[in-house]
């Protein structure tokens, strides 16, 4: 190596650092995945934590007893989860058949006008029991591995609550342990990382919902306002997908538009248009700078890889984990950088 130039050493030992960083993220992810019913709870456990941890200390402030305030405060999660998911679905229930039926004519409008010659709807519907006989055995053993997926959601779910119970109620045990094993003197650096990457996640999961919900009332405002149907299911599409940036907002607003193209005309659904497109300018100029201007923030480029990666890692799983965990990354080296900066 002696015998190398001074700049092709610093490229190889460059190489050799990223080649190991990459090796060992390879690992990790391939571990996750194998250990997904197991790796999942816990990362949706940090979420609700980082969202629930203003009312975890509120209580404390208040004089409550630890595990009492953890205990209320995943009482008031599941309550009003429960109350979200309930109007949710009622809206979607009540208006499904409405949104269903006006993709189904804006499919019908689109394939008259843009269709490949010889091909349509109706030749679909045609061939519907030749295609179920086909492919009849699949479908069955789909529904079969659907009910177990929803089985396996339900006991992630109240894994993780069980899982936000503890994390609040012994955060401070943590750190303490965080403590305990730091090597040598860097016991003060490593619970700064800490708490810096749970500040970017816990202001990611504040900011979100309030932005998400701001969007979901605007925009139910507007449809409602240009009597589109659906117009409270689609507000509550607009909340559920806004949790994946720019892409939720991107679907949701498809969507909206689309209604309003298929029962509401041309016009209406450039109104429409409008409206999406005018919530999204005060969410990007407004809203983000505002809400989210103590948190890390996050180029539109790196937001946009973090997804499309986290896709193709866990699906929309990871498209939901992405932002939150590159947000925490960020977090750690501003913190990093700060520190070496000093020195």
């Amino acid at each position: 190596m002696s015998l190398l130039p001074e700049p092709v050493r610093r490229f190889a030992a460059w190489c050799a650092v990223l080649l190991l960083a990459a090796g060992v993220g390879w690992v990790c992810v391939r571990l996750c995945s194998e250990l997904r019913t197991a790796v999942t709870p816990v990362l949706l456990a940090l979420l609700g934590t980082a969202l629930l941890g203003p009312l975890y200390r509120r209580l404390l402030t208040a004089g409550v007893q630890r595990s009492l305030a953890a205990g209320l405060t995943c009482v008031a999660v599941v309550a009003v989860a429960g109350g979200a998911v309930y109007i949710v679905v009622a809206a979607l229930v009540d208006t499904g058949g409405q949104i269903t039926s006006s993709l189904k004519n804006a499919a019908k409008s689109l394939a008259r006008h843009f269709g490949a010659a010889g091909t349509s709807l109706d030749d679909l519907t045609g061939n519907a029991k030749e295609l179920l006989a086909k492919f009849g055995g699949t479908a069955a053993s789909n529904v079969i591995s659907g009910v177990s997926v929803v089985a396996e959601g339900i006991a992630v779910a109240v894994l993780a609550l069980l899982l936000v119970f503890f994390f609040l109620r012994d955060s401070h045990l943590f750190v303490d342990s965080l403590r305990a094993v730091a090597p040598g003197d860097s016991a003060d650096m490593l619970e700064a990382m800490a708490r810096r990457a749970f500040q970017g996640v816990e202001g990611f999961m504040r900011g979100t919902t309030v932005i998400a919900l701001i969007d979901a009332v605007c925009i139910t405002v507007g449809l409602l306002i240009l009597r589109v149907p659906g117009a409270v299911g689609l507000g509550a599409l607009v909340f559920v997908f806004a949790y994946i940036p720019y892409l939720g907002a991107f679907i949701s607003g498809a969507v909206a538009v689309l209604v309003a193209l298929a029962d509401r005309g041309f016009v209406i659904a450039l109104w429409a248009l409008g409206v999406v497109l005018a919530v999204q300018v005060l969410e990007g100029h407004v809203l983000q700078p505002m809400i989210q201007s103590r948190t890390v923030q996050l180029h539109p480029a790196v937001v946009m890889l973090t997804i499309t990666a986290g896709a193709s890692v866990a699906g929309i799983l990871g498209m939901l984990l992405a932002v939150p965990l590159t947000a925490a990354a960020f977090g750690v080296v501003h913190e990093l950088r700060a520190r070496y900066a000093g020195t």
